[in-house]
């Protein structure tokens, strides 16, 4: 319970492990809607002798479709005997690949999302977990491109080697003369063309992931600096401005600009001109 409340839950919600989750999902259905796959197809023989026909043959076949080792009993009409039929075809290697590419990009992606949520600091140390991840992604990548690629051939043939017309063909009493074989019921193949779609998402999912993943190795970093900062003028710059550039302010105001040194000089002779109008006063030894 400690462990829980410690996880880092919010990457769940950051690309990188939001589409972790995406794959552990589609890694499910895929082996699963293959790998529990069964199937049955009918169909009939009609003999000229009306009692040696059997109008209800079921075949049945499932996950990993050795095909080869599928048999069913069907009538000679001659004298009510039967011959024992083998289906064609053994594709357990392309099904039984698909299936384990499946298990086990599910339980990576099981084991990745408990690094993510519980030790994300040191998934992130040293920078060797982001290097590991995306080499595992893209092994599973390819992976899912050749399972995938594998299986959908596969199917193609398992649908061939269980068409009943196909079938048919193998049955000796069906190319004499008289009797008739015909197809009842077709095998129902939704759950394994859905299994080979699955597969193509979980690539399209393993690919996209892999530049979540490689953007947590910085190794794109020192190529995404950010521009350098626009360089501002020398100091000297506004000295030159403001030394021939003229006031707006000043030229507004009519250009007036006092000089508190020729004010103060000015005021002065005014007051030694007025001084001198009114006389200065007699010296001490005239007035005696």
């Amino acid at each position: 319970m400690l462990l829980v409340a410690q996880g880092q839950f919010r990457v769940l919600k950051v690309p990188l492990g939001f589409i972790k989750i995406l794959e552990w999902f589609f890694a499910i259905f895929a082996f699963s809607t293959c790998g529990s796959y069964s199937g049955m197809f009918r169909m009939s023989v009609e003999c000229k002798n009306r009692t040696d026909s059997d109008l209800s043959i079921e075949v049945e076949f499932e996950y990993p479709f050795r095909l080869h080792q599928v048999y069913f009993d069907a009538p000679t009409c001659k004298g009510g005997s039967t011959d024992r039929v083998f289906l064609i075809g053994n594709y357990s290697s392309s099904a039984e690949f698909f299936v384990t590419i499946g298990v086990f990009g599910f339980l990576y992606s099981t084991v990745a999302l408990g690094i993510y949520v519980f030790f994300f600091e040191k998934y992130k140390e040293n920078n060797k977990g982001p290097l590991i991840d995306l080499g595992v992604t893209a092994v599973f990548a390819f992976m899912w491109l050749v399972s995938s690629a594998a299986w959908a051939k596969g199917l193609s043939d398992v649908k061939t080697a269980t068409d009943p017309d196909e079938v048919k063909t193998t049955i000796p009493a069906c190319n004499v003369e008289g009797n008739r074989c015909r197809e009842v019921h077709d095998p129902v193949m939704s759950g394994l063309n859905t299994s080979v779609a699955f597969g193509f998402i979980n690539l399209v999912l393993w690919v996209g992931n892999l530049w979540f993943v490689f953007k947590e190795t910085g190794i794109i970093a020192p190529f995404m600096r950010a521009p350098p900062p626009q360089a501002k003028p020398a100091p000297d710059a506004y000295g030159q401005q403001g030394e021939y550039e003229p006031d707006p302010y000043a030229s507004n105001q009519g250009g007036y600009q006092p000089n508190y040194s020729q004010q103060g000089y000015n005021q002065d002779a005014e007051y030694g001109q007025g001084y001198a109008q009114q006389g200065a006063p007699t010296s001490f030894s005239n007035q005696m």
